[in-house]
């Protein structure tokens, strides 16, 4: 059983693209994704019956101010380790994944010991992606290499390469690829948990507004199950890499606002037990 002490959740918008390999557009994100949560299509409940607006209810410290070059990793950093000063847990929108690493930064000064669950299409642990350790491609490298996770566990993953593989073996990451979910294996986590949720998890039926749309991912349901049920006691968590600009319709802030709200109402959950 997970010891860790936990607090309520508080979103902080990230926005930030600056580090994107291929379209730029996440950083516009976090506004329409906290107007989908808002929205009066819906209601402030989870699944599981919390009440977001309720006791140890969610927390926003709004959007940080993040100029688009590598000056924004010590802001993200600075404004995640404040969150948590507060007393709060926090869930970071997005933005590109290279945000991921700064928040890492923050969350292990507060949590040593802290598992990564992160579900993507894509391994994100490159070593340099076209000449740029601090790419959108590379968080995981650099979160590893500085031992802030003791562990990583991927779940999704279907555009691995022999570099990304050899990364894996180097860095002991546990991949449960999309293969391998289809046969049947699931992540198995405890403690202290952090979990980062690139979009293009999903296969783009469920989540077009992306940059790097990769078809045979998993369903949104599917997420939700992962969020709900998956062991440890989450200390931080991010959503991230929706576009905007690739997002015709709103769906996929949506299902963003979605996996913020059930993420939110677990951390409450925990807070509160």
């Amino acid at each position: 059983m997970s010891t860790a002490r936990v607090s309520p959740p508080c979103l902080i918008g990230l926005p930030y693209d600056a580090s994107s390999s291929f379209k730029r557009g996440p950083a516009l994100a976090p506004p329409l994704i906290r107007a989908a949560l808002h929205s009066d299509a819906g209601n402030s409940w989870t699944e599981g019956l919390e009440d977001l607006l309720g006791l140890h209810g969610l927390q926003d410290a709004g959007d940080l101010a993040l100029p688009a070059d590598g000056t924004s990793r010590a802001l993200i950093e600075a404004g995640v380790a404040q969150v948590i000063a507060r007393g709060w847990t926090p869930i970071s929108l997005g933005g590109d994944h290279s945000v991921t690493y700064p928040v890492m930064r923050a969350v292990h000064a507060a949590h040593p010991g802290v598992t990564i669950l992160h579900l993507d299409a894509h391994p994100d642990l490159y070593e340099a992606f076209e000449g740029d350790r601090y790419s959108h491609a590379c968080p995981f490298a650099r979160i590893m290499e500085e031992g802030l996770a003791v562990r990583l566990v991927q779940v999704g993953i279907r555009t691995m390469n022999a570099h990304q593989r050899d990364q894996a073996t180097r860095h002991g990451v546990h991949v449960i690829d999309m293969r391998a979910w289809t046969r049947g294996e699931r992540p198995h986590v405890d403690g202290p948990v952090y979990l980062s949720i690139d979009l293009d998890v999903l296969d783009p039926a469920f989540a077009p507004g992306l940059s790097h749309r990769e078809p045979g991912g998993l369903t949104v349901r599917e997420v939700l199950t992962l969020i709900q049920d998956s062991g440890g006691t989450l200390v931080g968590a991010d959503i991230v890499e929706c576009n905007p600009a690739e997002d015709a319709t709103g769906l996929t802030a949506t299902v963003a606002a979605k996996f913020v709200k059930e993420v939110a109402g677990r951390m409450m959950r925990e807070a509160s037990g």
